[in-house]
């Protein structure tokens, strides 16, 4: 199986000590007790991903070295910490394509860079005669943001079917997408269906009616080659805690002449270029969108993620997931009483949401994690497309570059168990 992986998946697990866990005992004494004997099968990627040793090192190596404030000091650890958490905005930028720094303003995560540019932009471009396109399958990031933002603008929302098999219905955006629509938004890559959605195009729909396109990446740049221009997204946002960075970190790309015309979202130090008791100015591209003290430490982990990334090879880790995706696929298909949600096995994410007859997807959670297998239970932030699929929540098992075909095994006699418990 080993030489069947497009690249030595063992040696990377030993970049995650976190792989070695055994858990099984109680949480509030992680490791120490006697039932804490069985070993981790991480399948929650979609959620969070895990961080290999070089990330963790870089965190440390910036707190024990040169942990200074960025932008605000001449002495030496504050012009090493400025150098080095530019330098990260630099290589983000390079990892998706985009013209440069200018073009990348870190976040805290996917969600904070939706709402910078629907507070930035919507509220100042949106009004009644506008409407905004998304699709039936967006995360709460997205639906709840504009959704809100069209409730104080007065602007119309219209959602792109999702037909039975999970693709999204290109007929019908061509009918939602037209003159009055100011903003495109939609998901890359669905954390439900696992639907790659076909965004140049949608793009290109959007252009011509002269509005913007904001494409949720959460899914899509963690697991596969991305390159903005390409695509020719206006906006695209995603997350540093999906793709073996840390938590409290994400990116919004946006055109450099789009964010030159967007106002700030928010006000204070670092973002400012003169202050008087009258008015003020702002600061270049990136800076005038990251006020206050950024997060600095997990700027540059950042950088070190997908530097780890890179050197795997992003077409290699797509390969990786989706070899995981069709084989998660095709062994729950062996089960009568599952039913597997969006594409088949050969064309969607490293995710499958499914769930099994008269068992709650919480309560199979449950009892896969007596197995160690750690997976997802819920609506994962789509209620409105669980609804659409008469499914009150859903069980979900995401991959990674650690995770290997023995894992899903596991994973599949954890729900025999499961059925057999409540045969």
């Amino acid at each position: 199986m080993q030489e069947s992986y497009p690249f030595d998946v063992e040696a990377i697990r030993a970049d995650f000590p976190i792989l070695d866990r055994k858990v099984g005992g109680d949480v509030e004494t992680p490791g120490e007790g006697p039932e804490d004997d069985t070993p981790l099968c991480y399948l929650d990627n979609a959620a969070t991903s895990h961080t290999p040793e070089q990330v963790v090192e870089t965190i440390s190596d910036y707190y024990r070295g040169y942990n200074a404030n960025v932008h605000r000091g001449i002495h030496q650890l504050s012009q090493e910490a400025s150098v080095a958490y530019e330098k990260a905005h630099d290589t983000v930028a390079d990892f998706i394509g985009a013209s440069g720094r200018e073009e990348i303003v870190f976040t805290k995560n996917t969600t904070e860079s939706e709402n910078l540019v629907a507070y930035a932009w919507g509220l100042n471009e949106l009004g009644p005669d506008d409407s905004v396109v998304m699709t039936e399958m967006e995360h709460h990031a997205s639906l709840v943001t504009w959704q809100q933002i069209a409730k104080k603008t007065g602007a119309e929302v219209r959602y792109i079917r999702v037909d039975e098999q999970g693709y999204l219905d290109m007929d019908h955006a061509a009918e939602l997408i037209d003159d009055s629509t100011a903003m495109v938004s939609v998901v890359h890559v669905s954390n439900t269906l696992g639907t790659v959605t076909p965004v140049a195009e949608l793009a290109d729909m959007a252009h011509d009616h002269g509005a913007y396109i904001f494409v949720d990446g959460a899914q899509s740049a963690p697991t596969r080659p991305v390159d903005v221009q390409e695509m020719d997204a206006d906006f695209f946002a995603f997350s540093g805690h999906k793709m073996c960075g840390p938590t409290g970190i994400g990116t919004l790309y946006g055109k450099e002449a789009i964010l030159e015309e967007m106002s700030p979202y928010l006000y204070g130090g670092d973002m400012i270029r003169r202050v008087t008791y009258d008015d003020s100015t702002w600061e270049d591209l990136p800076w005038k969108f990251e006020a206050g003290t950024p997060s600095i430490a997990q700027g540059i982990a950042f950088a070190a993620a997908v530097d780890y990334l890179e050197d795997i090879g992003m077409d290699a880790v797509q390969a990786h997931e989706e070899l995981l995706a069709e084989y998660a696929y095709d062994r729950l298909a062996e089960f009568d009483d599952v039913t597997v949600y969006g594409p088949p096995g050969d064309d969607r994410g490293g995710l499958v949401a499914f769930n099994l007859d008269s068992v709650h997807a919480h309560d199979l959670s449950s009892i896969v994690n007596e197995y160690g297998v750690a997976i997802r239970a819920g609506d994962h932030c789509t209620q409105p497309l669980h609804d659409k699929l008469g499914a009150a929540a859903s069980a979900r098992a995401s991959f990674y570059i650690y995770n290997t075909r023995e894992e899903v095994d596991r994973l599949i006699d954890a729900l025999e168990g499961a059925r057999d418990l409540f045969a």
